[in-house]
């Protein structure tokens, strides 16, 4: 395993750590809306320093963009993590085990190593540039499904801009019209991991930040697969719209939510 992969394995595992103990008394937790629909509680904000503690540790001059205390050390380095501490807090927050840990590292401006983890199931998504994608050890592709209408794709609902929603809608109506079946189990990293492993042929989202599709879209790509914005092009993390898949499902799914 690539040291700096390792590291943040090592940061992901002790987040996850505290995250599961957290679990068990979630009536104790303390839960505050960053804005409509997005809420923020305080094992967020203790899971994102214990990242940081291992990442500083290791790493004290890399730059740091945390989802709860944002950007260090200044965007333009050349080693930059890209940290969610826990995605898909209001699953947490509801007792609703769909929810991990997502750290990714980009260098000069590309996407190095990506680790998503679920504490609750001790699922463990890795990767590497150029050394593939894996789930626990165990290499992982994309699936080999490759009608749109066999497929099963994951999405999510772009609750915090509600001004979006028609849009949504319309997209999701052809998507549902034209696949097997849609999925909004309410954790894009998660979500994007589920795309490299296979078990979703395809997604799609608006609405996200960089640190929700960081570490899964390297995985994605390492497991075979194609991630763009809804143009198809590269800029998913700067636009927050994303489209994921296997090649022949990323195309289709891609006519389907943004057709000319």
């Amino acid at each position: 395993m690539h040291p700096m992969l390792n590291t943040a394995v090592k940061a992901a595992r002790r987040a996850g750590n505290l995250i599961n103990r957290a679990s068990r008394d979630l009536d104790l937790i303390k839960v505050e809306a960053k804005r409509k629909n997005d809420f923020v509680t305080e094992v967020d904000r203790a899971a994102e320093a214990a990242v940081i503690d291992v990442l500083r540790e290791a790493y004290p001059n890399h730059a740091i963009l945390a989802e709860e205390s944002g950007l260090t050390k200044g965007a333009q380095g050349e080693y930059v993590w890209i940290i969610d501490p826990l995605d898909g807090t209001t699953n947490f927050i509801h007792g609703v085990p769909q929810f991990a840990v997502s750290i990714g590292l980009r260098h000069k401006g590309i996407m190095t190593q990506g680790v998503v983890y679920d504490p609750s199931k001790n699922e463990l998504f890795t990767a590497t540039r150029g050394a593939g994608a894996y789930l626990n050890d165990k290499r992982i592709r994309v699936s080999k499904r490759d009608r749109i209408g066999d497929a099963l794709i994951g999405t999510g609902f772009p609750f915090s801009k509600i001004d979006t929603l028609d849009r949504y809608i319309e997209m999701f109506r052809r998507v549902s019209k034209n696949c097997a079946g849609v999925r909004r189990p309410g954790a894009a990293a998660l979500d994007l991991a589920y795309v490299a492993a296979g078990r979703f042929d395809g997604f799609w989202e608006m609405g996200l930040s960089a640190w929700d599709c960081a570490a899964g879209s390297l995985l994605i790509q390492e497991a075979g697969g194609l991630v763009g914005d809804f143009a198809g092009n590269s800029g998913y993390m700067e636009s927050g719209e994303i489209v994921a898949g296997n090649p022949k499902v990323f195309a289709q799914l891609l006519a389907l939510i943004a057709p000319e």
